[in-house]
């Protein structure tokens, strides 16, 4: 299954470092990611696009323990196709 995670972290060294390697750990394979910074409060949003036969929620729940993490949500990418084409 193929799912997109929305991040907002914290603009500190390490960050981003912490949460793929977290995605990994948890037996998710990273496949994109893309960001950039916010100009109102300078947070990092991203998205990082991942393959993973486990529960989305399980890495939900880990990513929000990681310190610099501030908002996670989780998007799974084949479900929103389908249910768009049967629209």
């Amino acid at each position: 299954m193929r799912y997109r995670l929305d991040l907002v972290l914290k603009p500190v060294e390490g960050a981003l470092v912490r949460v793929i390697g977290m995605t990994e750990r948890r037996g998710f394979a990273p496949r994109a990611i893309s960001g950039g910074t916010d100009g109102d409060d300078g947070r990092w949003r991203l998205q990082l696009v991942v393959d993973g036969s486990r529960p989305a929620e399980t890495l939900k729940r880990q990513l929000q323990k990681v310190y610099d993490c501030e908002a996670v949500d989780i998007v799974a990418l084949e479900d929103a196709a389908a249910a768009e084409a049967v629209q």
